[in-house]
């Protein structure tokens, strides 16, 4: 008789997961060592100058996520135009979905090789949107979206999951093998995201992407060490409520992440 998959599946992660049930040998070993990575930092102070720093913190979804949105010539609407993300700087106002204009406070970039998996297993591929995959000029000339991009729109199988509420989505739910493909170029890749003053949706050749936010539950299980580290990249908050509310719904791992205040 097989053994049924989540009882196999339980039983692999005890014996990952349980020093009793692992080689001692290997727990008297050296533990290996968190994998690094560098991440660039640009922010608007307050005096209105734009300062550069750069970061090497642990290559965790929770950092990596403030700074894999967006690839190189992604166009952000801004109140003077069509903007490539490589040259949008902090003090730039971006066109929000609401059409208002909003500051960038800060722009984050780091270099991924999505072709490669990571150390914690993590994969990065990238998601290429055709142009028209969404309607016409939707977008209007083809975008690649990060591993972290989130649209606002709602795929046909979470549409029970979201009512009928606008809700944002990562970008991989919505692959199609056909209109949105997915990527993974063996060379680096450099890939963007920004904050602004508030969360919002803003439009990337022409589809509705949102600005960073690390999302309610993201923080919620940070020691101590872990939060200070996170914190040291945004020099424009100074704790974790400075990011202020959603500004709308997230979809998360098969449930709505948080709903705005």
């Amino acid at each position: 008789m097989s053994i049924p998959h989540s009882l196999a599946r339980a039983a692999r992660n005890a014996v990952h997961t349980s020093p009793l049930l692992q080689d001692p040998a290997a727990l008297r070993g050296p533990q290996p060592r968190p994998q690094m990575r560098r991440y660039e930092v640009s922010t608007l102070l307050e005096n209105g100058n734009v300062v550069q720093t750069r970061h090497i913190a642990p290559a965790l979804p929770l950092f990596e996520d403030a700074f894999c949105a967006f690839s190189r010539g992604s166009l952000i609407d801004t109140d003077c135009g069509p903007m490539a993300i490589e040259d949008l700087l902090p003090g730039d106002r971006v066109i929000t979905q609401d059409g208002s204009a909003q500051e960038v406070v800060w722009k984050g970039s780091t270099v991924i090789v999505p072709g490669r998996v990571s150390a914690t297993g993590r994969d990065y591929r990238l998601t290429r949107i055709m142009a028209d995959a969404f309607g016409m000029q939707r977008p209007m000339s083809g975008v690649i979206a990060g591993p972290s991009a989130r649209l606002l729109a709602t795929p046909g199988h979470l549409r029970a999951l979201a009512g009928d509420q606008p809700m944002l989505t990562p970008v991989q739910h919505f692959v199609d093998g056909m209109g949105i493909i997915e990527t993974a170029p063996p060379t680096p890749i450099e890939v963007f995201h920004i904050c602004l003053r508030r969360h919002a949706v803003i439009n990337v050749d022409g589809l509705q992407f949102e600005t960073y936010h690390p999302g309610v539950q993201a923080v919620r299980v940070l020691s101590q060490a872990i939060r200070s580290l996170y914190l040291n990249l945004f020099h424009h908050i100074d704790q974790l409520t400075d990011f202020g509310p959603q500004a709308f719904a997230r979809a998360g791992e098969g449930e709505i992440d948080a709903i705005p205040a």
